[in-house]
C-alpha cells in the first residue's frame, strides 16, 4: 500500500517525460502521434488501476486513519518531509482524479486535439495529473503548495495552445489570478510553520490550533483562504473561470471543473479547519455570505445566458453553474459541522462527476454543430438534439437534471447536507445569519432548476416552428404534399447528417453516468468514508 500510493503520484510524471521521447519502432502503430496518444491512455489507465487497488486494500473500518503512508525527511533544515497518506477524505478525490484523467486520455486517443504536437499535449496532461494527485496525497504544507502550483503551468498551456477563441487572454487571466492567490497562500503556510515549528499537516491537525494565538490564526486563515478561494473559485474571485472554461479544449474543461476546483475546497477541509479553528470561526460567517451570494449570482448569470436572444455560450453557462455549485461546498465548510463538511465533500465528488460529463457533452455538441451558441443550437439546428441526435440529447438532459439536484442522483445529497449544516451551525457561530444563508441557498436551488430546464428545453427540444398565418414563407418553408416529415422537417438549410454518440464517447461517458446514479441511490458508500475522517478532523485528531 505504501509503495502503491507513491506509484500513483510518481508514474504520471515519469510517463510525461517518456511521452516526449521518440516512440520505439515496434510501438509506433500507424504513426508517432497515435503512439503517444496510446501512451497517454496506458499510463493513465495504469494509475487508475493502481488507485482502484489502493481503494480495495484501504481499511474501510478505519477511514479516519492515515493509510499507505510514506514519511521521509527531504529538507531537514526547514523540517520539510516527503509525507504521503490517504484517509476517507482524500481517497475519493484521488479516485475521481485518476478516473477523469483516464477518460480524458481515452477521449483524446479517438479525437486528438487540433493544435500543436500531441506529444506536448499528452505530456502536459500527465504533469497535470501528477500535480492533482499529489495535492490530495501529500501531508506537508510546503509539498502541498508545490503540488498546488504544479497544475498551473500545464493548464495554462492546454488553454493557450489548444484552446478556442480568445485562448491566450483566458490563459493569462487564469495564470495571473491563481498565481497571485498562491503567493498569499504561501505566506500563510510560512506563518503557520514558523509559529508552530512544523509543516506536517497531521501534527497540525492533532494540535488543533493550540500552538497558535487567535490573532495568528486569523491572519493565517485570511492569507490561506484567499489562495484557496481563488482556485475554488469563490465569488467575487471567480472572474477567471468562465473565460478559461469557454476557451479550454474539451478535456481541459473536464479536468479544470472535475478536479482542479476541488483542490481549493480540499485545502479548506484538510488545512484550514483543523489547523486554525479559531481563525476559521472568525471568518466562517463571511465565507458563508460569499458562498450564498455566489450560489445566487451563478444561477442568475446562467439564467441571463440561457434566455432567448442572449447569444449565450453553453460552455460559459456550465462554467457559471460551477460558481453556484461550489458555493454550496463553501457553505457546508463554513458551518464547521460534520453534517455541513460531509455535504461539502459529497458535493465535491458529485460536481466532478456531473460537470465533467456536462463539459464532455458540450464539447461533443460543439464538434457536431460547430458552435456552442445557445440561440443557434435552439434555432438553426431545427429539431435540435432530441430530433437529430437523440442519444446525445438524452445524455445532456440526464446531466442537467443531475446537476439541478434531482433526488436519486448524486447532485442532491451534497447540497441538501450543506443546507442542513447551515440550519444548525457549529457552536459560536451566528445561527440567525446561517439560517438566512440557508434560505438564500434554497432559493438558489430553484434558480438552478430554472436555468437548467430552460437549457434542456431550448437545446434538446429546439424552438418549435411557427404555425398559422405568421409562418415564414420561402424556399425553406415546407408546403403541400411533398413537405418533409420527421425530425428534419423544420431544419431548413442547416439540415445535415449529424452523427449521434460514437462508441468511444459512450465508453468515456458511461462511467460518469453510472457513478452519478450509484452515488445518488447509495450515498452511504461515500459518506461512510468521509464521516469518520471529518469527525476526527473537527475534534482535533481524536476519533
Amino acid at each position: 500500500m505504501q509503495a502503491l500510493l507513491a506509484f500513483i503520484v510518481a508514474v504520471p510524471l515519469l510517463g510525461a517525460a517518456a511521452a516526449l521521447l521518440p516512440a520505439p519502432p515496434g510501438l509506433r502503430g500507424r504513426s508517432p502521434e497515435q503512439a503517444v496518444l496510446r501512451h497517454g491512455v496506458t499510463v493513465t489507465g495504469a494509475v487508475l488501476l493502481a488507485a482502484v487497488v489502493l481503494a480495495a486494500g484501504f481499511d474501510h473500518d478505519q477511514p479516519s486513519r492515515m493509510q499507505a503512508t510514506t514519511d521521509i525527511s527531504w529538507i531537514p533544515a526547514l523540517g520539510v518531509r516527503i509525507h504521503l497518506g490517504v484517509d476517507g477524505i482524500s481517497l475519493p478525490l484521488l479516485l475521481l482524479t485518476a478516473l477523469l484523467t483516464f477518460l480524458c486520455a481515452l477521449y483524446t486517443y479517438f479525437k486528438p486535439p487540433s493544435g500543436p504536437s500531441p506529444k506536448a499535449f499528452v505530456a502536459l496532461l500527465l504533469v497535470l495529473e501528477t500535480g492533482t494527485l499529489a495535492t490530495f496525497a501529500v501531508l506537508d504544507l510546503l509539498l502541498f503548495f508545490l503540488a498546488f502550483e504544479t497544475v498551473l503551468i500545464p493548464m495554462y498551456f492546454l488553454i493557450a495552445r489548444w484552446g478556442g477563441e480568445e485562448r491566450r487572454t483566458a490563459a493569462w487571466k487564469f495564470i495571473l489570478f491563481t498565481l497571485l492567490g498562491s503567493v498569499v497562500m504561501l505566506l500563510g503556510f510560512l506563518l503557520i510553520g514558523l509559529k508552530t515549528g512544523t509543516f506536517d499537516m497531521v501534527a497540525l491537525a492533532t494540535d488543533n490550533g493550540r500552538g497558535l494565538s487567535t490573532s495568528t490564526q486569523v491572519i493565517a486563515v485570511l492569507a490561506i483562504g484567499i489562495g484557496l478561494a481563488v482556485k475554488t473559485p469563490m465569488w467575487p474571485l471567480h472572474s477567471w473561470l468562465p473565460a478559461a472554461h469557454t476557451a479550454a479544449p474539451t478535456v481541459g474543461s473536464v479536468l479544470l471543473a472535475g478536479v482542479m476546483l476541488k483542490m481549493g475546497t480540499y485545502g479548506f477541509v484538510r488545512i484550514v479547519l483543523p489547523t486554525a479553528p479559531d481563525g476559521m470561526r472568525t471568518f466562517a460567517p463571511y465565507l458563508a455570505a460569499f458562498a450564498a451570494v455566489g450560489i445566487v449570482y451563478g444561477s442568475l448569470a446562467c439564467l441571463a445566458l440561457a434566455r432567448n436572444g442572449a447569444s449565450g455560450d453553453l460552455k460559459r453557462l456550465i462554467a457559471y453553474s460551477s460558481v453556484g455549485h461550489m458555493g454550496f461546498v463553501l457553505l457546508g465548510i463554513a458551518t464547521m459541522t460534520p453534517t455541513g463538511v460531509n455535504g461539502a465533500l459529497f458535493a465535491n465528488i458529485a460536481h466532478g462527476l456531473i460537470t465533467g460529463l456536462l463539459f464532455f457533452l458540450a464539447g461533443a455538441v460543439k464538434d457536431r454543430y460547430g458552435t456552442a451558441d445557445l440561440d443557434t443550437l435552439a434555432g438553426a439546428t431545427g429539431a435540435a438534439l432530441y430530433g437529430r441526435t437523440p442519444r446525445l440529447g438524452a445524455l445532456l438532459a440526464f446531466a442537467a437534471v443531475a446537476s439541478l439536484g434531482l433526488p436519486g442522483l448524486a447532485g442532491f445529497w451534497g447540497e441538501m447536507l450543506a443546507l442542513f449544516g447551515a440550519f444548525d451551525p457549529a457552536e459560536g457561530l451566528n445561527r440567525p445569519a446561517f439560517l438566512t444563508f440557508m434560505v438564500i441557498g434554497g432559493f438558489g436551488t430553484l434558480l438552478t432548476a430554472a436555468y437548467l430546464l430552460i437549457v434542456v428545453r431550448r437545446v434538446c427540444m429546439g424552438v418549435p416552428a411557427p404555425a398559422g398565418p405568421d409562418a415564414p414563407a420561402g424556399p425553406d418553408a415546407p408546403a403541400g404534399p411533398d413537405a418533409p416529415a420527421g425530425p428534419e422537417a423544420s431544419a431548413g438549410p442547416d439540415a445535415r447528417a449529424v452523427p449521434d454518440v460514437h462508441g468511444y464517447e459512450l465508453a468515456a461517458w458511461t462511467p460518469l453516468v453510472a457513478l452519478t446514479v450509484l452515488a445518488g441511490l447509495w450515498p452511504a458508500v461515500l459518506l461512510g468514508l468521509t464521516d469518520p475522517a471529518v469527525q476526527k478532523l473537527l475534534s482535533g485528531g481524536s476519533s
